[in-house]
């Protein structure tokens, strides 16, 4: 049937793309040994007692020498400072009471920040590269710390990756300054040294990840969790863009306009080739840097809306976004905002796809601005935001 010209058939989904950890989440699994493993896990992270060590034992003073050299060599900033910052606050820490469960860790983004842009990368050939760590979907095995130690400070300062955004880059040039505007939790000498220093507590974070999944349950997951971490990936994770398009082309190819978060720079390359949605839907996507995977996208219906009206406002919004003064913590990628006309009844339509942050510090400056465009448009304009 003709769709009703009176409405505007519409779907959103944040796909978060940057989610890449297949023990995020506590699944239904067959075997036992995986049940097994997660409640040890748990029963670690409850009551770790004395395998509460000194996270320098994890990360020992010899590693930390190795990644102040790597830092210093690459022309970071702030890396003498941030090492005696850590060697003076964290070091001496538990690993579990004073550093995984520190909530101030978490919200200054010291390790979570550097995760997003190094986890999971896209590659020019389509491929991924996976830092050496726990949660993601890393190939190779270490059967040793010694062995996770030079995976993870080859791959981050030595490993030269052609990005899907046409840019090479190794993993630690995608390691970038945490704004404090953003997470006003950081200090600003912590904003200064934040690439280091949260290089650092990214290189503890994944240590003690591996270190624990070692070592608890009296060290009987030492050999299985990687091949079974492998066999979830295959499962859960290796094919989650193709399942994505797959939801999309099957449920919702009926949609006038399909408002996209959190896309990877890969499923953008998957929507221009899929065969069903590139021809049924125009694809607009966020100016971004290439450096996260949280672009906002959105699919217009061809038969819906006359492509050729499709105009970017971004610029406009940038221009008023800016206007408001501050920093204002709203990254490339995070807002999506064109102009387009309604092919059937030639009514005009601002459409904004907006990846909001998670303590919603971004939420108030982006509505406040797409008000103010709004307010610049022609009279009649509607808006789906």
């Amino acid at each position: 049937t003709l769709p009703d010209p009176a409405y505007l058939r519409v779907a959103t989904w944040n796909v978060a793309a940057i989610n890449n950890n297949p023990f995020e989440y506590w699944i239904t699994h067959d075997d036992p040994k995986y049940n097994q493993m997660m409640q040890d896990v748990q029963a670690f992270l409850d009551e770790p007692g004395a395998a509460d060590v000194a996270v320098s034992t994890v990360l020992t003073e010899a590693m930390l020498g190795e990644l102040q050299a790597k830092m210093t060599e690459a022309g970071w900033d702030h890396v003498d400072e941030a090492v005696a910052e850590w060697r003076s606050q964290y070091a001496g820490r538990q690993i579990i009471a004073g550093f995984m469960k520190d909530k101030d860790l978490g919200k200054k983004r010291l390790m979570s920040m550097p995760d997003r842009t190094t986890n999971t990368i896209n590659l020019a050939s389509g491929q991924t590269a996976t830092r050496p760590t726990a949660i993601n979907c890393y190939g190779a095995e270490f059967a040793s710390m010694e062995q996770w130690w030079a995976q993870w400070k080859g791959f981050m300062f030595d490993t030269k990756l052609s990005l899907a955004s046409g840019k090479e880059a190794t993993p630690s040039q995608l390691v970038g300054k945490i704004s404090r505007a953003k997470y006003p939790a950081l200090t600003e000498a912590e904003e200064a040294m934040s690439r280091p220093l949260s290089a650092i507590c990214q290189a503890a974070f994944d240590g003690i990840l591996v270190h624990m999944l070692n070592t608890v349950g009296g060290g009987a997951h030492k050999d299985t969790w990687q091949p079974m971490r492998r066999q979830m990936c295959v499962a859960l994770n290796s094919r989650k863009t193709h399942r994505t398009l797959a939801i999309l082309s099957r449920s919702y190819a009926d949609s006038d306009a399909i408002f996209l978060q959190e896309v990877s720079g890969a499923m953008v390359a998957q929507l221009r080739e899929h065969p069903k949605l590139s021809r049924n839907f125009s694809l607009h996507v966020a100016p971004n840097d290439g450096k996260r995977d949280q672009i906002s996208v959105l699919l217009l219906s061809r038969s819906r809306f006359d492509h050729a009206s499709a105009t970017s406002l971004n610029p406009a919004f940038d221009a008023l976004l800016a206007g408001l003064g501050g920093d204002v913590p709203v990254a490339p990628g995070d807002v999506l905002v064109l102009s387009a006309t309604d092919a059937l009844t030639k009514q005009t339509y601002v459409l904004a796809s907006f990846h909001g942050d998670t303590d919603g510090l971004a939420t108030v400056p982006v509505v406040k601005t797409m008000a103010q465009l709004l307010a610049k448009q022609p009279a009649g304009t509607r808006h789906v935001f």
